[in-house]
């Protein structure tokens, strides 16, 4: 449905999702924020004059909660994102899941979203345009890695809200308090900026040891606190994420400074994880956007094959959504290469990865191998 509201002209896109278990590994009754929220207007959720809000109430499967996010995230307008649910991590690869319905701790990841793919969708629109509001509770595993390493999404996105710990055993499961404040505040008629409304709601919502997330604010509200986080990871304090600083450099015209940053969290990463862990492949995922915000996009699409074939390294896949996600990217970042030279010589690990990674849109490889053949004739198009 599309109705008025807001005050910018270009239309806005909001999506709800109310996710948890259901039975006993339920921690939080997710779904009773969906009446608060449906009240709210629409142009409110998104500060737009028109809107178009989807709800998602208690999904079973993965894919078709990634299948509406990846909808969401083809509008060309605002896109806004609230989550209301639990997390919980994957022992194995020790990634962090979004539970659904029939979420189990075994079962946890065929039945589960994993929190890099909303990363993987969101990270591919336009810096900016994508915000993404969360009140989530933790299992004990979860809140352990959180505490060390924070909750986060790709450069460019904004991530706001709070993760709470799960509620000690016997107590009712947790409620969406932080959500529902801000749909109060929303239906009082005030509208405030995000980072006023962010402390608003957590103020109202209480809870001593929740995590309050402000993931890309607004310079005047990091001012205290922009380089510290730039520093080498050792000199950061704990719970303190270095991913709005890096992107404030970068935005700023430091790239140097931004890409040296990310580097040094690449080289802690494979200190600590080793080479080829998820967590250097994620910063190594960082330095490639990095490289494209640069306008260096043979070194973006140099950066995101690495990360391709570190993936499959580890065994990811070719289907899986970040090897055809890094595929993608390198694709489209060779595509923006001005330099004949450099374009040809990054040309054949390309074709090589596009027979290996075909990807979901079709002819890819075709469409590459006629691109190619077209530099030995003129200028890239």
């Amino acid at each position: 449905m599309v109705i008025n509201g807001g005050d910018t002209e270009e239309p806005g896109t909001a999506l709800l999702i109310a996710a948890a278990p259901v039975g006993k590994g339920r921690l939080v009754d997710a779904s009773s924020v969906l009446p608060a929220l449906a009240a709210v207007p629409p142009g409110a959720l998104t500060g737009t004059r028109a809107a178009t809000v989807v709800e998602l109430a208690d999904p079973l499967d993965p894919q078709t909660v990634l299948t509406r996010i990846r909808a969401a995230a083809t509008a060309a307008g605002p896109l806004f994102l609230y989550i209301a649910g639990q997390l919980q991590l994957d022992r194995k690869q020790r990634l962090l899941h979004l539970a659904l319905a029939r979420t189990t701790a075994t079962t946890m990841r065929y039945t589960a979203l994993p929190w890099h793919w909303l990363a993987a969708e969101t990270a591919i629109r336009r810096p900016g345009t994508t915000t993404v509001v969360v009140d989530l509770v933790a299992d004990a595993d979860a809140w352990h890695h959180l505490a060390s390493r924070g909750l986060a999404l790709g450069l460019g996105v904004r991530l706001y809200g709070r993760v709470c710990p799960a509620p000690q055993r016997g107590r009712e499961a947790a409620t969406p308090a932080y959500l529902k404040a801000c749909a109060a505040i929303w239906r009082s008629g005030a509208r405030p900026d995000l980072p006023t409304l962010h402390e608003q709601a957590a103020a109202r919502a209480g809870g001593e040891e929740a995590m309050l997330l402000a993931i890309g604010t607004p310079p005047r509200v990091q001012a205290a606190q922009p380089h510290g986080a730039l520093g080498p990871p050792q000199d950061r304090q704990p719970p303190q994420d270095p991913h709005p600083a890096i992107l404030a450099a970068a935005r700023a015209g430091r790239h140097t400074e931004a890409a040296a940053a990310a580097a040094a969290w690449e080289q802690q990463e494979l200190r600590t994880h080793g080479t080829g862990s998820v967590q250097a492949i994620h910063w190594l995922e960082v330095r490639a956007d990095l490289a494209r915000l640069a306008q260096d996009p043979a070194r973006s699409c140099e950066l995101w094959m690495a990360a391709a074939e570190a993936r499959l390294t580890r065994r990811q896949a070719t289907d899986d959504l970040d090897v055809e996600g890094a595929v993608d990217r390198a694709h489209h970042q060779w595509e923006q290469i001005r330099d004949l030279p450099r374009a040809r010589a990054l040309a054949p690990a390309l074709v090589r990865l596009r027979r290996t990674v075909p990807g979901r849109q079709r002819g890819a490889l075709q469409v590459l191998q006629r691109r190619l053949e077209s530099l030995h004739t003129g200028p890239v198009a």
